[in-house]
């Protein structure tokens, strides 16, 4: 083997690697998606693996607040779905990921939070996914939620007509009892005395007027439509509603929504698949069960996809019958 100097081995093994990433960077497009609505257009990316074979393609549902298509919010930048949809890509599996109505390029939908709806997402969702079901290019439709996103997954399913659903991070309670669960370590008395109250109220269906200062990022006013929307729901009901096959996915160590919740789900669904990804967190990445860790690991988006979960569902994926 020729002797090669340094200088000059290491230009040939930095000129690989480029090449190396070229190749593997034209082996999907990403390209723009739109959704025409009535009330403006909703934005998205699909991003597909180039073949001419039909393949399985996965609606990505953001979960709650003004998070977009990536995963990120302004409380975290992490990059979780952007990471999910490559790594689905890589084998073989495309998706659609998309800005909810009224957040990032889809904003303009809905520009004010008070005209929100859990409804809407659900038309929404379903409208999309009945978009990808249309297309040649694919064979099989799987909606896949991340926490909040999970019971939109559940209750868009039918109208989608998804073949598969998949929960993950999902919470399997009616999400007024996981804030007053949370809430319930975070709050001294007297917040939380006002907190239950106000949480009452926007269960019965009424909004209040007057909240104060500390808790109006939870329940400003322009967010209460939406609040009571959804504390209408109940995600074990909805998704033991569903016909189809699904799998419930949870990381043992997320802060946010617990172990419980995924085995309440299996308990509603006993046909639904069980995944519990060791070590996992809210965010889909590998953190020991630290606070400090956790928080920080919401605004990385360098940190490693958990390799558990694409491996487990990419498994469920290649499972489902072609349609």
């Amino acid at each position: 083997m020729p002797q090669y100097p340094s200088m000059l081995r290491a230009l040939l093994l930095t000129l690989s690697l480029l090449t190396g990433l070229a190749q593997a960077s034209t082996t999907f497009d990403q390209r723009p998606q739109t959704l025409e609505s009535e009330s403006g257009t909703l934005r998205g990316t699909l991003l597909q693996p180039r073949t001419t074979q039909p393949m399985p393609v996965v609606l990505l549902i953001a979960g709650s607040g003004p998070t977009d298509r990536d995963g990120n919010n302004p409380a975290g930048h992490n990059d979780s779905l952007k990471r999910l949809a490559m790594a689905l890509a890589r084998e073989g599996i495309a998706s659609l990921r998309y800005d909810k109505r009224g957040v990032a390029a889809s904003r303009a939908a809905t520009p004010n939070e008070r005209d929100l709806s859990v409804e809407q997402y659900v038309a929404d969702a379903a409208a999309w996914g009945r978009q990808l079901k249309a297309d040649p290019a694919f064979d099989r439709l799987i909606l896949l939620g991340h926490s909040e996103g999970a019971l939109i997954a559940s209750l868009a399913a039918d109208a989608a007509q998804a073949d598969a659903v998949v929960s993950l991070a999902g919470s399997s309670r009616p999400i007024d009892q996981v804030l007053r669960e949370q809430l319930q370590y975070r709050l001294p008395p007297q917040l939380l005395a006002q907190s239950t109250q106000l949480l009452d109220t926007l269960l019965a269906g009424q909004t209040v007027s007057e909240v104060p200062d500390e808790l109006q990022v939870l329940f400003r006013p322009s967010v209460q439509p939406y609040l009571i929307s959804l504390f209408r729901q109940d995600p074990s009901a909805a998704f033991a509603r569903l016909r189809m096959p699904a799998l419930i996915v949870q990381g043992t160590h997320d802060i946010q929504v617990g172990v419980a919740d995924a085995q309440a789900l299996q308990a509603a669904k006993p046909d639904a698949e069980l995944a519990l990804i060791d070590g996992m967190n809210h965010v889909l990445r590998i953190v020991p069960m630290d606070l400090k860790a956790q928080l920080a690991s919401y605004d990385e988006p360098g940190l490693p996809l958990a390799q558990a979960l694409s491996q487990r569902l990419v498994a469920f994926i290649q499972g489902i019958d072609r349609r």
